[in-house]
């Protein structure tokens, strides 16, 4: 597929529009902060290492070589092949939307409302959870299993 000259204008408008909003022009990694970034403002942006999927659990040496783009959008670390969008890393996106599902289920999981109190309460009432079968049990009309 051929990019036209109209659409490739587009794009560079796109480009030059995320990066007016912010750009990395450093990067580093420390054991303290994780990632911190350095952005055109100067403000820094530190992300621990343990929320970035592709670097968890990565050995320091190759935590420690960080390429930022000639655009200052992304962050790239070659001995990992491990690629970081920085305007989506602004908003809070550190991995695939695999990744992100995950963690965001693993915190609305843990959620306390006070429906889910309640809900919690009356099924303890209740006897709590019904127990698991064992695949391929029969059971009986009055519930019980057989086998």
């Amino acid at each position: 597929m051929a990019l036209t000259d109209k659409e490739f204008e587009k794009a560079k408008e796109r480009g030059q529009l995320l990066r007016d909003k912010a750009f990395v022009v450093g990067a580093r990694y420390t054991k303290r902060d994780g990632l911190v970034a350095k952005l055109h403002s100067g403000v820094e942006l530190r992300v621990p290492i343990l929320l970035i999927e592709g670097l968890r659990g990565a050995a320091v040496d190759d935590l420690k070589q960080i390429e930022v783009s000639p655009s200052g959008l992304g962050l790239h670390w070659p001995t990992l092949d491990v690629d970081l969008y920085v305007p989506a890393l602004l908003e809070g996106v550190t991995g695939t939307k695999r990744e992100m599902a995950a963690q965001l289920g693993a915190v609305g999981g843990r959620a306390r409302s006070q429906a889910k109190v309640i809900a919690a309460r009356a099924n303890g009432l209740k006897g709590g959870r019904p127990k698991k079968q064992a695949a391929g049990a029969v059971t009986s009309r009055r519930g019980g299993s057989l086998g």
